[in-house]
């Protein structure tokens, strides 16, 4: 199995942050390949839409907020609902 380095996508995020905000503020944002592909009302929702055509663990849902506060370092693959 393919290990998957999802920091990119995570430093994107961070990098990118007051950008994300303007445009998906309170919504959870899906990054593959450092850009967004695609935003959501609800994390379960996010996954579940996005792994009918990703592989789980190849993409970073991450709550769009605005402030360090608001991010995490947190990855989760794998998970099965």
């Amino acid at each position: 199995m393919e290990t998957f380095n999802l920091e990119k996508e995570f430093q994107y995020y961070i990098n990118h942050q007051d950008e994300l905000v303007q445009n998906y503020k309170d919504k959870f944002v899906v990054i593959k390949d450092q850009k967004v592909i695609g935003s959501f009302s609800d994390q379960l929702e996010a996954i579940e839409e996005t792994q009918k055509e990703h592989e789980l663990g190849t993409f970073l849902v991450h709550f769009c907020a605005p402030g360090v506060e608001n991010y995490t370092q947190t990855y989760h693959s794998g998970i099965s609902y």
